[in-house]
């Protein structure tokens, strides 16, 4: 396991989050968005400095449509976001119809399509799901999950990965030529002997994924075997989830979380702030979603 000498923090926004996650690089406008949960936020950093929007529900994950618009998944549903003025114009209901649940994780697969994790708002064991959405279709893939997180997609391969936070896994699907899964999956990360869990994670050019690790203070890099084989030190406890991005995507960009933590020691890292590894990572873009 090392930690290189690249392995130095910035804090790339200093806007503390509650709950930072969704984290997305724009590939057209190398501008990085993502969402703090409970307080309803979609914020960005980039070119033209900060932006936040409040929204009347909460948000929870992102991927990106074109140079102007985003794909937003709120607690009932998923939209388009115009980026200049955040209007949003709905695409599909998710569990509308139920009250006491939310999504959660979500992140753009290879083949334009967008997935997205359901949880029970007070995570009630075994009350969440995974859905895909693609090509106009929303389609349940998952159930009895209780934390859905950890969605990550390795093209080259065919395989794709999802996690339950509260039992501590990772599983890996084989997926098809459209991108559906084939089966079941079968267990490739076990944390249940840890006081930490994956949280949110993506798949860099080499097929390794890089986990964010929820109480570990961490990103770790893991190969397609489940190795550990390098660790990104975040200083603050709750790693929420990673994005590539910056010049060639060798940057590491982590999204942390504030909530339950206590105020930050005087070298510390701020808890929930968004913080940068420069130049220590061979990243790919994110995918676009393709709409019909």
């Amino acid at each position: 396991m090392t930690k290189g000498k690249c392995h130095v923090i910035d804090i790339y926004d200093d806007r503390p989050c509650r709950l930072g996650e969704g984290v997305l690089w724009h590939p057209l406008r190398d501008e990085l968005f993502w969402v703090d949960i409970p307080d309803r936020k979609v914020m960005s950093n980039g070119p033209a400095g900060q932006r936040e929007h409040q929204f009347d529900e909460m948000v929870s994950a992102l991927g990106w449509i074109d140079k102007d618009t985003l794909l937003l998944a709120t607690e009932s549903g998923l939209y388009k976001l115009t980026i200049a003025d955040w209007a949003t114009e709905k695409l599909v209901d998710i569990e509308a119809d139920q009250n006491r649940t939310r999504s959660n994780d979500g992140r753009a697969d290879p083949w334009g399509g967008f997935w997205i994790g359901t949880m029970s708002k007070s995570a009630k064991k075994g009350a969440g799901s995974f859905y895909r959405y693609y090509k106009g279709e929303l389609r349940q893939l998952i159930t009895d999950i209780t934390v859905t997180n950890g969605l990550c997609f390795d093209r080259e391969r065919c395989f794709g990965y999802f996690t339950d936070s509260a039992a501590k896994t990772t599983w890996r699907m084989t997926l098809d030529v459209d991108g559906w899964p084939k089966g079941e999956g079968e267990i490739f990360l076990d944390y249940s002997a840890e006081g930490t869990t994956v949280d949110g994670a993506i798949i860099d050019k080499h097929g390794h994924m890089l986990a964010a690790i929820f109480d570990g203070a961490a990103v770790q890099r893991i190969s397609p075997e489940g190795t550990v084989v390098e660790t990104f030190e975040t200083q603050t406890p709750r790693a929420t989830c990673p994005a590539f991005g910056g010049p060639d995507y060798r940057d590491l960009f982590v999204t942390t979380a504030a909530v339950g933590l206590d105020e930050a020691g005087q070298d510390a890292i701020v808890h929930g702030t968004t913080l940068r590894f420069a130049g220590c990572v061979e990243g790919t873009p994110e995918p676009a979603v393709i709409l019909p």
